[in-house]
């Protein structure tokens, strides 16, 4: 997002340029500026626990692999149910830890949409040419749109764009995602 906010905030000296859409939109900058550093923080930390997990889960197929050659009888054999029994726990930990990166990379998705999304809407703002354009806010509302991957945004854009109050909206996503995870529905990408 560049555009004429790069001198900042006047709002606490005015002069006559002073603009209350410049000051939007430099606010509308802030926010996407904080969304995106604070995605790009917890993207390297996401980045070193798949790391982890990728080799733990490559550590169990190996202790699983020795595991089942130990004898099945005597000692042994307690032993062995004892590694396996330990073993179906951690591989257990690991599965629900891969859903709760596919839930981040979820919230990653929808982040960068939002970022998106404000630098368009301080685009279209900024653009007096624009601004008051019917058209142009149908344009900026269908690119917002398109950028969309999953269900529940496009579902939620639509009934907010067709008059649903966005608290509403919300609180429906919310119902519908609670129902769709206690019935154990994963959705993979």
């Amino acid at each position: 997002m560049t555009n004429d906010v790069s001198r900042g905030s006047r709002a606490q000296s005015p002069d006559l340029d002073w603009s209350q859409v410049r000051e939007t939109v430099l606010m509308l900058e802030l926010a996407a500026g904080q969304v995106e550093a604070a995605m790009r923080e917890s993207g390297s930390s996401v980045e070193v626990l798949t790391g982890a997990f990728t080799r733990l889960a490559d550590r169990l197929a190996k202790i699983s692999g020795a595991a089942a050659a130990l004898p099945s009888e005597g000692v042994a054999g307690a032993a062995r149910q004892d590694i396996e029994a330990g073993m179906m726990e951690v591989s257990q930990q690991v599965h629900h830890a891969v859903v709760a990166f596919q839930f981040y990379d979820k919230l990653a998705q929808r982040l960068s949409h939002v970022c998106h999304s404000l630098g368009d809407l301080a685009g279209l703002v900024t653009d007096k040419a624009r601004l008051y354009n019917p058209g142009e806010w149908v344009e900026l509302q269908q690119r917002i749109r398109a950028k969309y991957t999953m269900a529940e945004e496009v579902a939620m854009f639509e009934a907010v764009v067709h008059g649903m109050p966005v608290q509403e909206a919300l609180e429906r996503f919310m119902a519908e995602r609670e129902e769709a995870t206690a019935g154990g529905d994963i959705e993979l990408f």
